[in-house]
């Protein structure tokens, strides 16, 4: 099994990271918003999980560890394979689908693509109970308030990755006081301002 992996990225698209450890590159299947945060060249750390098929060996990487844990749950729902977990890892950070799980609410899952309403009540039916455990860290808020949530949005649509799309607003948020903290474009320049040109480069993926 390989569980995690160090190295520099060698290539990179979409939906992928070849990673080079010792001569050898691993392609490593990951999120969207994590293939964005990477660059060619950077020397990075993965979580990761070797998925076994007939005809093929996969692996599929994180940057928590909580998601790969995550991962795994999901792969033990009927119906849910590793493209459609991914895929909802993609769509919902760890504490989202901690809270929609213990809400019983499987509408964030009918959201994701590949996902139909079948396979979304399974997931909130087996995974009850079983995501208490999962320590939550370097992860979006599991609940983003309506203001907030557009301007982490529209961070996003911007280049920002969602992570450090979320602590900026977050950190803005915090300090906002009356008719700003209930605006969106009042909040977005305030984020803006907070994560400055300086952090422009390094943030955006």
């Amino acid at each position: 099994m390989i569980s995690s992996l160090r190295g520099r990225v060698l290539h990179l698209d979409a939906e992928s990271v070849v990673i080079d450890v010792g001569g050898v590159g691993f392609a490593v299947a990951v999120t969207p918003q994590l293939a964005r945060d990477f660059h060619v060249g950077d020397e990075i750390v993965l979580h990761t999980t070797l998925i076994v098929r007939e005809d093929a060996l996969s692996l599929y990487g994180f940057r928590e560890r909580e998601e790969l844990v995550v991962f795994g749950q999901l792969l033990g729902v009927s119906g849910v394979g590793p493209k459609s977990a991914l895929g909802v890892l993609a769509a919902l950070t760890v504490g989202q689908v901690a809270e929609a799980v213990g809400a019983e609410d499987d509408a964030p899952f009918r959201r994701v693509s590949g996902i139909g309403p079948k396979t979304a009540k399974l997931i909130v039916v087996q995974l009850a109970g079983k995501l208490d455990h999962v320590v939550v860290t370097g992860s979006a808020p599991a609940a983003v308030p309506a203001i907030s949530g557009q301007v982490v949005a529209a961070l996003v649509a911007l280049g920002w990755n969602e992570r450090v799309s979320t602590e900026a607003v977050t950190a803005v948020t915090a300090d906002a006081t009356g008719d700003t903290a209930s605006s969106v474009p009042a909040l977005l320049k305030l984020a803006l301002a907070h994560l400055g040109p300086a952090r422009a480069e390094s943030a955006r993926g």
